[in-house]
């Protein structure tokens, strides 16, 4: 297609007694950012990591730390966040019930703003929100646990995104998508529009090594 694939290696699925290591891997693996799951067991039934954590892997890396706030009410949150180092911070249009206002609030903050749809919601909860973006992630599993089958669901959600970005001319806009992400389909959501993959199993997990799984993952996406 002609367009960078950016792979965003997902710590979920890393080593959590060793994300420093895991993120330097990641990094000197050839990655283009490093995705990071926040979940508060609330709005998903899983619960992982906060601020100190991403202050932590801060200190490790010079790539952009791309936070995904899994949580209710995720305006609270938003500069402690920004003060431990994300440089995106993506919420979901389902937990924020003032989106606009809490995307501003991100913006005014320094850092780039996202959204995130859960496979049930549809592309229009970005029709009023979309000047406010910086990142669309589109989940391609139901949110909270790594590991779980790709959702072919979602790739028209995924077509409709890319076809209003390009109309809009948000070419700069990131359109990732998170979720049963490997080798296999890699190509499908890069066909539908996406260029950027978050992975987490299908690159720390990957016999053959982080460092191979970056590249055949970023191979997938561009040669699909």
């Amino acid at each position: 297609m002609g367009r960078y694939i950016k792979v965003a290696p997902s710590i979920l699925a890393a080593d959590f007694a060793a994300l420093g290591e895991a993120v330097r891997a990641a990094e000197a693996a050839g990655a283009d950012l490093i995705h990071v799951d926040v979940m508060d067991g609330h709005f998903v039934p899983n619960l992982t990591i906060g601020p100190p954590v991403v202050a932590a892997l801060r200190r490790v890396t010079s790539l952009p730390l791309d936070v995904h706030l899994m949580i209710e009410a995720p305006e609270r949150l938003i500069e402690a966040f920004v003060r431990a180092g994300a440089d995106y911070l993506t919420v979901h249009s389902e937990a924020s019930v003032h989106l606009h206002r809490t995307l501003q609030h991100i913006r005014a903050s320094g850092v780039r703003a996202g959204v995130a749809l859960n496979p049930a919601t549809p592309e229009t909860a970005l029709q009023y929100v979309l000047p406010l973006l910086d990142l669309v992630l589109v989940m391609s599993v139901n949110p909270g646990f790594g590991g779980q089958a790709f959702l072919p669901e979602v790739l028209p959600k995924l077509r409709a995104i890319r076809s209003w970005l390009d109309a809009a001319g948000r070419d700069e806009v990131l359109l990732a998508v998170d979720g049963g992400i490997d080798r296999h389909t890699a190509s499908q959501v890069v066909a539908a529009g996406a260029n950027v993959l978050v992975a987490g199993t299908a690159i720390f997990a990957a016999p053959e090594g982080v460092k191979a799984a970056v590249a055949a993952l970023r191979a997938a996406g561009q040669n699909g």
